[in-house]
């Protein structure tokens, strides 16, 4: 009895610290908003407080680009969140060349992204950063890397994406129902980093990982989705105590999370064991097998590896969702891709997937590619952190500790950049006079890859991976659109179509 009774008072105690410090959170965190909500009055902070862009809005992207659009300097500020957002191309210039050192990432953006990415490449600055980007720039630099990407992508094209692709046809000819496309490119773009970066065969994953592989997929958009949702609170604090508390959102992310961590360590046990690995003449031969042999920290190489399971899944999937909705919306470009494709590659019948050195010669399967990621980039917008009290080009003060974000998806609705048809997708803006396809603008106005000392690396093979999969399915099948409504996007690090890309397919050589 005695013992019964110590034990309820002690739960009581620690019943009542609890409260105490739940209750003295709740008041710093109202000490902490209160600037925001009692100081700041103006449209754009309460819009944003109160959700109520939502009314003429589908996105929020949305409605960042039409405040961008009416000001006069293509910058504003969102006091609640400390943001300042632009589209000049000056000022992103000046963010990622001229004053890139004052421009990093950022302690409160680690912060936010630091218990899903940790110390990988795309939540790092100083060394940190430098020695990721100098590994993978061995690997990605070299001259052979795009033609081996193509290999890569046409392996997966024929073990993976078509088969999935004629099983939809068949039965869509049965009156079945539709495929949702940005699933099969998230699986197709997952299974083609790990044979690409991670030298893993995608065939022995049922067989060897702990889970199924559809639960780690959801894992790791559930881990994207939720980070990002953090940055769009209005103070850290609210996401801080959630986290100390181990309670909603961040009792879903420290799940997803490691579920996450255990597919990055079961990749790194799987490569270990790998014959090739073992092997000393070709244990350099694939991107995580480099980092393997230069870090010893488990945690360190974890971390790198999540950021690229990031990078070569999610963007390229974004970015060939995108493009598919975008070409299946416009016939004529459809028309002129596989015009384009007979005379290159040669008629679709005689069944030869586009060599690396022909893919090249598809100018404007290239410029539809970059038109596409104009419209729709897979990274929609970017942030930095400013390290000093600077001014824009444009004349914006800038105050120490305040979040600079460029948005390139509102760059490409701006009309002083594309054009009065900036909205229209057209490829031909790509191109010269004589159908040859031509980049000869600034990098500032289209950061789509980024630009300066950070441009990704990983530019080149993502295009020709984007490329391949693109010209093997368009010669090989017709896609009609369930839904011709606009795209609403989910939350999360790379752009996401919140319902999928659902797709009629359509053989166009019937067996």
């Amino acid at each position: 009895m005695s013992y019964s009774a110590s034990s309820w008072l002690q739960s009581l105690i620690l019943l009542l610290f609890s409260l105490i410090i739940i209750i003295i959170i709740i008041i710093l965190l109202i000490i902490r908003l209160r600037k925001y909500w009692c100081c700041c009055n103006c449209g754009i902070c309460k819009a944003y407080i109160e959700s109520s862009w939502r009314v003429r809005f589908p996105n929020l992207c949305d409605w960042y680009t039409h405040l961008l659009r009416n000001s006069p300097t293509r910058t504003i500020h969102i006091h609640a969140l400390n943001n300042t957002i632009t589209a000049n191309p000056e000022n992103v210039e000046h963010m990622l060349k001229t004053r890139f050192h004052n421009y990093p990432k950022g302690k409160p953006f680690s912060a936010i992204l630091g218990d899903f990415l940790g110390r990988g490449i795309f939540n790092s600055d100083g060394d940190s950063w430098r020695f990721q980007r100098r590994i993978a720039s061995l690997e990605l630099g070299r001259v052979s890397i795009r033609a081996y990407s193509s290999d890569v992508a046409n392996q997966e094209i024929r073990r993976y994406l078509l088969p999935v692709m004629e099983s939809a046809a068949a039965a869509g000819r049965g009156g079945n129902g539709a495929l949702d496309l940005q699933d099969v490119f998230r699986r197709f773009s997952f299974f083609s980093i790990c044979r690409f970066s991670f030298g893993l065969d995608p065939d022995i994953f049922d067989d060897h990982l702990s889970l199924p592989l559809s639960q780690f997929a959801a894992a790791f958009d559930s881990a994207s989705e939720l980070s990002a949702e953090r940055a769009m609170s209005a103070s850290p604090i609210i996401w801080k105590v959630k986290r100390l508390l181990n309670v909603g959102s961040e009792r879903k992310l420290r799940r997803a999370i490691g579920t996450v961590h255990v597919l990055a360590g079961e990749f790194i046990s799987q490569r270990r064991r790998s014959a090739d690995f073992k092997s000393s003449s070709d244990q350099k031969k694939d991107l995580m097998s480099r980092f393997m042999a230069s870090v010893a920290d488990e945690t360190y190489l974890r971390d790198i590896i999540v950021s690229f399971l990031l990078a070569g899944r999610d963007t390229v999937a974004s970015a060939l969702t995108s493009f598919f909705m975008l070409v299946a919306r416009h016939p004529r470009v459809e028309a002129t891709i596989l015009l384009e494709a007979e005379k290159v590659i040669g008629p679709h019948n005689e069944n030869r997937p586009a060599s690396y050195e022909q893919l090249r010669e598809l100018h404007y399967l290239h410029a539809a590619v970059h038109e596409s990621m104009r419209l729709y980039p897979p990274i929609q917008f970017n942030s930095k952190f400013c390290s000093n009290d600077d001014v824009l080009p444009d004349g914006t003060f800038v105050k120490k500790g305040t979040r600079v974000t460029y948005h390139p998806y509102a760059m490409g609705r701006m009309e002083e950049i594309w054009g009065p048809d900036c909205l229209d997708f057209k490829p031909e803006r790509w191109l010269n006079k004589d159908g040859v396809f031509f980049h000869d603008q600034n990098p500032f106005k289209y950061p789509v890859f980024q630009a300066g000392i950070r441009v990704c690396l990983g530019r080149e093979v993502a295009l020709v991976e984007i490329k391949t999969v693109a010209i093997s399915l368009l010669r090989s099948f017709h896609l009609e659109l369930v839904d011709e409504n606009i795209p609403r996007f989910s939350p999360g690090l790379t752009a996401t179509f919140r319902h999928g890309l659902q797709v009629f397919v359509r053989a166009r050589i019937q067996p």
